[in-house]
């Protein structure tokens, strides 16, 4: 009897043992996932995003209530929007009247206005990254470390008295 209770202390200590280490590893991943959720870039893609959805929803108004009303002057006094193709053969007095009797519809008008809304939003980052990248060019010049060897044209480091490549001595700097 004593031995089947030496036996279940063991397991018992042997189970707590590695139930502390599971639970000690579930505090480290929280602890990682923490240090990874507050570094910079996650933040700044989280910024990003949040900004991006906003700015989208700008883009869709401006398409929906600006640009494709006076698109839709320009070709007749039509709404892009409702420009659909009934693939059953059928005739339907608009768009929403398709989808009410679930017609196969092919809503090619709507796809116009999607890609419509890609351009837009695809030209403002376009405008947006080309003026970062040129407010960047006043920023001060990138500190030289290197410099090219004057016998093979390797680069190596600044501080080198022979060059690592062809052991031409160097010049002191």
């Amino acid at each position: 009897m004593k031995e089947l209770t030496q036996q279940g202390i063991e397991k018992a200590k042997l189970l707590e043992q590695r139930f502390g280490k599971e639970f000690h590893k579930g505090r480290n991943l929280f602890g990682e996932f923490k240090k990874f959720a507050m570094r910079g870039n996650v933040l700044d893609l989280a910024v990003g995003v949040i900004i991006g959805a906003a700015f989208g929803k700008i883009v869709t108004s401006l398409v929906n209530d600006i640009i494709m009303p006076s698109f839709g002057l320009l070709i007749g006094k039509n709404d892009l929007k409702q420009k659909f193709i009934a693939l059953d053969h059928k005739t339907y007095a608009s768009f929403e009247a398709a989808q009410t009797a679930k017609a196969p519809i092919l809503a090619y008008g709507n796809f116009l206005q999607n890609i419509l809304d890609f351009v837009i939003v695809a030209f403002v980052i376009f405008i947006a990254v080309r003026y970062i990248n040129k407010l960047s060019f006043f920023q001060a010049p990138a500190v030289v470390t290197t410099k090219e060897c004057p016998q093979c044209a390797s680069t190596i480091p600044l501080k080198a008295t022979r060059c690592g490549h062809c052991t031409q001595p160097l010049p002191a700097v």
